[in-house]
């Protein structure tokens, strides 16, 4: 067949019903994904970034580290990269020795040197921009006169080894997210590249840096090498406040120097100015109040004055980067859903906004001020695009075959008048060849937090339903960031009042509309989600089924067993015996009004809302005879594993919608796969 016979061909196979329409998305389709992220440009010009992907058969993650599109380490462990002064190598973090550990691959020769060889493991890692030293944190027994690490390596194995095991403990925060404390601390090591040297640089029983669930971060080294400021909470009770303060320490170890001691909220995510003259941080200004507004603030080498950058700015700043003149500073803040990203003069205080209506992730920017950044939106996955001259421009396109293949959906966008009289936004997304004339079931998200933002980004749920049948909505209710400081803090004191009349309106409007069958409505959350379906279930008969994960029940007894006890004290207005919150907003009190089937999934590490919330819910149902199903997922945490346990998650509630709203049935049978009778 010559060229033209077979364009015409195709041509006319697009032409015939069904022959080119994108087939419906699936659970497996979530790990064809593949990601391109934290973008980062050498001073010549080039981009570095991480690519990762998955394999759901055989449960392993891949990341290598690309130059260009180009491939440039390719041990399939390997991530985080970091350019050198000269641009002529780079840094990164690898995994192939066994633990994390940091190397350091010439661009010309190829050539790969191991740097470190910290018995413990490198978490964190950045270099100091002379390229001689690496800081990087590890998990220690402080008491351990240490070099390497091998002596808290030793003591950690002896432990393992001990036939006794037991956690003891004098004092809170024994444990934290899904581990046990055991007078282990997280400190800030460096590592001399030339002296071959490690150096405890915050000993004592403290974290230094503090805990954060996606890894150690929050240190970072002073523009000549000789300085090193981090994050660490000091106070007697760091279980019950947020008083994180900047500390800088010689990087030789030393006196550390706390700068925002007299700020009793959060200091926290420092950089210093290209020049030198300043350490940018983020701040908070409530005591105990983690939700409080991220502010930008600037801090004076010199003189030692604080100012804040962006008072006016009534949302959260999130990830920023220096201007390479110190003349401003790039951040992403957090608005409507959406994260678009801004600069700010440190003079004027000046806020411009440069890249609208975007939910960008990472980003970075070169010498001539082009932004190379990283977002997605509902209907399509992540991929890094390059801002030039006001021209979007996109540079990965590493699943276009997939976005030619599957139908993913994209959202809208709706408003409804809420309460108080705000505005409320919620998305909705369309199922999977959808006719304007049928009716469909639906399913409402409620996010977790409570006090984040659901944004027009990807995520699997959003295509997981859809592409079995169902139309989703997901609101940003009271409490929700993006929205202004006041709508954020609304939820404070009012778990079950502001957020509950919101979602209640808008499940008003999505029956109204002539595509929802209003009879068939299933509501799903997580952490505060959860809790969101385990009111639901106290207040309303509405929903058909309902699905609670991670979700609190009995917020008295979730008092005594969670870890950051600044959370409900702040939330929850006080402890259980001086707040009338714990009986007003539980679920549990209002078990005579239970009657809807509900699944619920829970993990057996989740420290921050304990398992036993789940056991205690699912306990009350069955008692009161009401359909339920409850997954205790043995190994995870208040985030279940990606590759083990989220294809479960979304199994799990495909077969519960199927069976109460009457979607697309699941891939798997939820049971043969907990037994391994199926595989993935």
């Amino acid at each position: 067949m010559d060229q033209k016979k077979m364009i015409m061909a195709i041509a006319l196979a697009c032409c015939l019903p069904g022959m080119a329409q994108k087939r419906a998305f699936n659970i497996e389709d979530i790990y064809r994904i593949k990601s391109a992220y934290g973008p980062v440009v050498s001073p010549a010009g080039e981009l570095a970034y991480t690519l990762s992907c998955s394999n759901l058969k055989v449960q392993k993650y891949i990341s290598n580290i690309y130059i260009n599109g180009q491939i440039f380490i390719a041990d399939s462990m390997s991530s985080s990269p970091i350019w050198s002064r000269d641009a002529k190598s780079l840094f990164y973090t690898s995994d192939k020795s066994g633990t994390p550990q940091i190397y350091r691959k010439d661009i010309c020769t190829n050539k790969v040197e191991k740097l470190t060889d910290y018995k413990l493991g490198v978490q964190g890692a950045v270099v100091s921009p002379d390229n001689n030293l690496i800081a990087f944190a590890a998990e220690v027994l402080p008491n351990i006169v240490d070099i390497d690490g091998s002596a808290n390596k030793k003591a950690n194995e002896l432990k393992a080894a001990n036939p006794v095991q037991a956690h003891i403990t004098d004092h809170l925060l024994y444990r934290h997210w899904t581990q046990y404390q055991d007078r282990h601390y997280w400190h800030i090591i460096i590592y001399n590249i030339v002296d071959k040297t490690y150096t405890d640089v915050t000993p004592g029983n403290f974290h230094s840096p503090v805990f954060s669930p996606s890894g150690p971060d929050g240190f970072v080294f002073s523009p000549d090498s000789r300085e090193l400021c981090y994050m660490s909470n000091h106070t007697e009770h760091p279980e019950a406040n947020t008083n994180c303060d900047l500390w800088i320490v010689p990087v030789a170890g030393g006196v550390a120097k706390d700068i925002t001691e007299e700020n009793a909220a959060w200091d926290g995510s420092p950089q210093y100015s290209p020049d030198g003259r300043y350490i940018a941080y983020r701040m908070q200004k409530v005591p105990g109040y983690e939700s409080d507004r991220f502010r930008l603030a600037l801090y004076d080498r010199k003189t030692g004055k604080k100012s804040i950058l962006t008072e006016n700015f009534d949302n959260w700043v999130d990830n920023y980067k220096w201007a390479e003149n110190s003349k401003s500073i790039y951040f992403l803040g957090e608005v409507r859903g959406a994260e678009p990203l801004y600069t700010v003069n440190i003079k004027n205080k000046k806020i411009v906004q440069l890249i609208a209506d975007r939910a960008i992730g990472s980003f970075d920017v070169d010498k001539r001020g082009t932004v190379f950044y990283t977002y997605s939106t509902t209907g399509k996955p992540s991929a890094i695009y390059k801002m030039q001259k006001g021209k979007e421009i996109q540079i990965t396109h590493y699943n276009d075959a997939l976005e030619a293949e599957v139908d993913l959906r994209p959202s809208e966008a709706m408003w409804i008048k809420g309460a108080k009289g705000d505005s409320v936004e919620f998305f909705i997304v369309k199922p999977h060849g959808f006719d304007p004339s049928k009716k469909y079931p639906l399913i409402i998200n409620v996010h977790g937090g409570p006090q984040m933002q659901w944004m027009n980004s990807f995520r699997a749920d959003w295509q997981v339903y859809p592409g079995a049948g169902y139309v989703v909505a997901y609101p940003n209710p009271h409490g929700s960031t993006g929205y202004g400081q006041r709508f954020t803090r609304d939820i404070s004191g009012n778990w079950g009042s502001y957020p509950y009349q919101d979602v209640m309106k808008m499940t008003d409007k999505l029956a109204s509309l002539n595509y929802v069958d209003s009879t068939r409505m299933g509501a799903m959350g997580w952490s505060y989600g959860g809790y969101f379906m385990n009111w639901l279930q106290a207040k309303t008969k509405r929903f058909k089924c309902l699905a609670s994960m991670m979700g609190l029940y009995d917020l008295k007894s979730m008092w005594g067993a969670t870890e950051e006890l600044w959370f409900p004290d702040f939330d929850l207005q006080g402890q259980p015996w001086n707040s009338d919150c714990y009986k007003k907003w539980s679920p549990s009190e209002y078990a005579r009004n239970f009657a809807t089937p509900t699944l619920i999934i829970t993990g057996e590490r989740d420290y921050r809302v304990p398992y036993t919330q789940s056991l205690q819910y699912f306990t009350t149902l069955q008692t009161l005879g009401i359909p339920s199903r409850l997954i205790v997922l043995k190994n995870d945490g208040h985030w279940p594993s990606g590759l083990s346990s989220m294809p479960l998650y979304y199994n799990a509630h495909l077969e519960w919608f199927h069976k109460y709203l009457g979607g697309d049935p699941a891939p798997w049978d939820s049971e043969k796969l907990v037994s391994g009778e199926e595989k993935y």
